[in-house]
């Protein structure tokens, strides 16, 4: 199976539910990439939405466990953390679901880099500080 991002150990960050949670993100974002990639599915719209509310649920639980976590070991961050959070559920909730049908690809591939770069990038730049790795 093709995929746009790969679980690396250099995303671990050594809170095993943590990593367990960014590898699920990981895989949602390869669900994406493969609907993109489906010749065979014509009208991909159903599949779209189904993978952001996947998206927007899971990333609301995982922020919610995640800050948990913060809040338990007294993480000096924990509030600038909680506000990139928030803008990340935001920018999703705000995806205007009418304008996806006409460009459904174009789309997929606008939300599937801005899941790929964001989770890289905030696992690597803020998510690793937690433990200190």
């Amino acid at each position: 199976m093709k995929k746009v991002i790969k679980w690396k150990d250099d995303y671990v960050t050594g809170i095993e539910e943590i990593d367990k949670q960014h590898k699920y993100l990981v895989d949602i974002a390869n669900r994406a990439y493969l609907t993109l990639k489906d010749e065979f599915c014509i009208d991909k719209y159903d599949k779209i939405t189904q993978i952001l509310k996947e998206l927007e649920e899971y990333t609301i639980f995982h922020f919610a466990k995640e800050e948990e976590y913060m809040k338990k070991i007294g993480y000096k961050h924990l509030f600038s953390h909680k506000i990139e959070h928030n803008k990340f559920i935001e920018k999703i909730k705000s995806i205007d679901l009418d304008t996806i049908d006409e460009k459904q690809d174009e789309f997929l591939l606008d939300i599937i880099n801005f899941i790929v770069d964001w989770l890289v990038s905030h696992i690597l730049e803020k998510d690793k500080l937690i433990s200190g790795n």
